[in-house]
């Protein structure tokens, strides 16, 4: 996903307008102009012009003739493929960073939980804080994994999901019981027990999945 455009010019524009449309500072709908574009990153259209077709054939824009190119955005049957995949890939994930992961890295997890627990105490769920930090947990396990393929495939997912849903931890009760499972993972991971961090981290991944359909079941209820 996007790795393979390397440092080129177009690779990079690519770069700029994917990270753009993932952070959210392009929305749903808007129209990406080449002309913009070049000006504002400082290139000719047509490096803009490879970028919009290559993130064409990612999903990310719709390309109209005559007209130009839109973003499409994220859909709610993308989020749930997303989970779906991470469910199968996650549980990887952890094993290979169980038998990789460096001390350094244990004891960024470790700041991590310790950051979230205090944030969680301080202000609840609306800290922002609280789903950066949930994030920043699976990079670290990412970057131990030493799997630059499996790495790059999970941190897209990671950013899909989160510029899809700003507020993919909703509850404060899941928000709680994600820290818990967080530390359960650290646990086996820093035991050495690589099959243990497997099936926690496919679990952590199922009840994620498990609370996103019952809010999905809330909403309809309410409507």
């Amino acid at each position: 996903m996007g790795g393979h455009q390397g440092n080129s010019l177009s690779g990079r524009v690519f770069q700029s307008i994917r990270d753009g449309i993932l952070n959210g500072k392009y929305k749903e709908h808007d129209e990406l102009r080449e002309v913009t574009i070049g000006k504002e990153l400082g290139v000719s259209r047509t490096p803009v012009r490879e970028a919009l077709r290559q993130l064409e054939l990612e999903g990310l824009v719709t390309i109209i003739p005559n007209k130009g190119a839109y973003v499409t955005g994220i859909s709610e049957k993308d989020v749930n493929d997303i989970f779906e995949i991470r469910f199968l890939l996650e549980g990887l994930c952890a094993r290979w960073a169980t038998e990789h992961i460096t001390a350094e890295e244990l004891d960024q997890l470790e700041e991590i939980i310790l950051l979230s627990e205090f944030h969680m105490k301080r202000s609840g769920i609306s800290s922002e804080q609280i789903i950066e930090l949930d994030g920043r947990f699976h990079m670290v396990l990412y970057g131990a994994c030493q799997s630059r393929i499996l790495n790059h495939v999970l941190t897209d997912f990671n950013k899909y999901v989160r510029a899809a849903r700003s507020s993919s931890m909703v509850s404060e009760e899941r928000a709680r019981k994600s820290i818990r499972e967080h530390k359960q993972i650290l646990r086996a991971v820093r035991d050495k027990d690589a099959d243990m961090a497997e099936q926690l981290a496919n679990e952590h991944i199922l009840h994620a999945i498990q609370n996103m359909k019952k809010q999905e079941s809330e909403e309809l209820a309410i409507d």
